[in-house]
C-alpha cells in the first residue's frame, strides 16, 4: 500500500490563489508561532524562573525542578492531541485552531502574571505547573490541525504549505532569542529576576487575541467539508493505523531533540562553556533566523524531488557532524565557535524537518488526519523533546561530560534514519 493511497481521492482540489495562500499561511503561522514562542521563552529563561518559582539551596536542583516542570507539562500534550485532534476531525480544523489558541493565551496569562515564590509560597510553583499543563494540552492539538488545514487548502503544494508550520517556529525562536539577548544585556540580574523575565511572556499575551481574531475569520478546509467524517477518530486510528503513528514518531525524533537542544543552548553556553548569558541568546537568534528563512525553500524543494531523499541525506550528515560540533565548542569556547556550531545544527535541522509535516500528512486519510498527526507528533515531542533539556542537564551533572548532548543527538539521528527508511520500504513514502 502506498503511503498516499488513502488520500488520493481527497486531494483533487483547485489551487488556491496567491492571496488566499498568503492569508491561510498567516492565519496558521501566527497561532503556531505563539504556541511555540511560549514554550521557547520558558526554556530560555529556565535559570531565572528556577530562582523565582523553585528556590532551593542547590542551583542544579533548582534548575532541574524548573526543567522537570517543563518536561512533565508535556504529558498533557498527547491528551490534547487526542482531544483536540478528534475534535478537529469531527467538527473542523477551524474550530480546533480557534480553541487551541484561546487555551494557549490563557496559559500564557497565568504564567506572565504569577506572583513569585517569595509572595505566595508553594502556590507559585503549583500555578506555574498548572499553566504549563494548559499550554501543553493546547499545543497538543495545534500541529495536527494547522498542518491539515494548510495542506488541504493547497494539496498540490503540500511540502511548501506544511513547511510554514516549522518556519513559524523559527520565527518564534528568533523573537524569543531577541528578547533574551536584549534583556540579559540591558538589565541587571536583580531587575531580570524581579520583573524583566515577565516582558516576553506579556508580549506573547498580546499576540493571542490577534491570532484568535484572524483564525475566526478564515474559511474551513474544503477537503474536510467534502470528506466522510469519522464518528470515533481515536478508535479508528488506534485500530487501523498504528504503524503509521509509530513511523511518524520515529521520523520526528531527530528534529525534536535538536529543537530542544537549541532551546537549552542559552543555559548550556552559560553553565558549561562559561560564556556571557547573552551569548547563548545571540546563537539561538541566528538559529531562529536560519530556520525561519530556509524551511519554506526546502519544503518547496520536497514537492519537486521528494521528502524521503532530503530527510535521509540530512539525517546521515547530522549523525556524522553533530558530535564534532560540540567538541569544537568545548575545545575553544567563544561566541564565534558557539555561533558556528549552532548555525550548523540549525541548518541541518531546518533541512530535515521542512518536509516532515507533509510526509506525516500523507500517511493519514482526511477522516483521521488531524488525530493521527497530532498524536504521533506529540508522543514523539513528549518523549524525545520535552524531556531533552532535563535529560541533558542530568547527563552532564551525572557524568561531568560536556559532550553528552552530542552523543544524545547522534542516537536520535540513528532512530530517525531507521524510521524514515522504514517509511520508504514499507509504506512507499516518496
Amino acid at each position: 500500500m502506498r503511503i498516499n493511497s488513502a488520500t488520493t481521492a481527497d486531494t483533487i482540489e483547485e489551487p488556491a490563489s496567491q492571496a488566499g495562500v498568503s492569508r491561510l499561511i498567516l492565519a496558521t503561522s501566527i497561532g503556531n508561532a505563539l504556541e511555540f514562542y511560549d514554550l521557547v521563552v520558558y526554556g530560555y529563561f529556565a535559570a531565572v524562573l528556577s530562582r523565582t518559582f523553585f528556590p532551593v539551596h542547590d542551583r542544579t536542583v533548582s534548575l532541574l525542578l524548573t526543567l522537570g516542570t517543563f518536561a512533565l507539562s508535556y504529558l498533557a500534550r498527547p491528551v490534547g492531541a487526542l482531544a483536540l485532534g478528534s475534535f478537529s476531525d469531527r467538527k473542523g480544523r477551524k474550530a480546533s485552531l480557534t480553541l487551541s489558541i484561546a487555551l494557549m493565551t490563557l496559559g500564557t496569562a497565568m504564567i506572565a502574571l504569577m506572583p513569585p515564590y517569595a509572595a505566595i509560597g508553594v502556590l507559585a510553583p503549583i500555578g506555574v505547573f498548572a499553566s504549563r499543563l494548559l499550554q501543553g494540552f493546547s499545543a497538543g492539538g495545534e500541529f495536527g490541525s494547522s498542518t491539515a488545514f494548510l495542506i488541504e487548502h493547497a494539496p498540490q503544494r503540500k511540502g511548501f504549505m506544511a513547511s510554514w508550520q516549522f518556519s513559524s517556529q523559527g520565527a518564534s525562536t528568533l523573537l524569543a532569542s531577541l528578547f533574551g539577548a536584549v534583556l540579559t544585556t540591558t538589565l541587571s540580574t536583580e531587575q531580570l529576576e524581579s520583573w524583566g523575565w515577565r516582558i516576553p511572556f506579556l508580549f506573547g499575551l498580546l499576540i493571542g487575541p490577534i491570532g484568535l481574531y484572524i483564525r475566526r475569520r478564515i474559511d474551513e478546509s474544503p477537503e474536510f467539508e467534502r470528506a466522510e467524517k469519522s464518528e470515533a477518530p481515536v478508535r479508528e486510528l488506534l485500530a487501523t493505523q498504528k504503524e503509521r503513528v509509530l513511523v511518524s514518531i520515529g521520523a520526528l525524533i531527530l528534529t525534536t531533540t535538536a529543537n530542544y537542544m537549541l532551546l537549552y543552548m542559552p543555559t548550556y553556553a552559560a553553565r558549561q562553556l562559561g560564556l556571557a548569558p547573552s551569548s547563548g541568546f545571540i546563537a539561538t537568534l541566528l538559529a531562529g533566523l536560519i530556520m525561519m528563512l530556509l524551511t519554506p525553500f526546502i519544503g518547496h524543494l520536497s514537492d519537486k524531488i521528494g521528502r524521503v531523499r532530503i530527510m535521509l541525506c540530512t539525517a546521515v550528515l547530522f549523525f556524522a557532524t553533530v558530535y564534532p560540533a560540540f567538541v569544537l565548542m568545548n575545545a575553544h569556547p567563544s561566541l564565534g565557535t558557539l555561533l558556528a556550531a549552532v548555525a550548523w545544527v540549525a541548518l541541518l535541522k531546518a533541512t530535515y524537518f521542512a518536509p516532515l509535516p507533509a510526509l506525516m500528512s500523507e500517511m493519514f486519510p482526511t477522516r483521521t488526519r488531524t488525530t493521527g498527526m497530532a498524536f504521533g507528533y506529540n508522543i514523539g515531542t513528549t518523549i524525545f523533546g520535552g524531556f531533552t533539556p532535563v535529560a541533558i542537564a542530568a547527563l552532564i551533572a551525572a557524568t561531568g561530560n560536556n559532550l553528552a548532548p552530542g552523543l544524545y543527538l547522534m542516537i536520535a539521528a540513528v532512530l530517525s534514519i531507521f524510521s524514515v527508511t522504514w517509511a520508504r520500504l514499507r509504506l512507499h513514502a516518496r
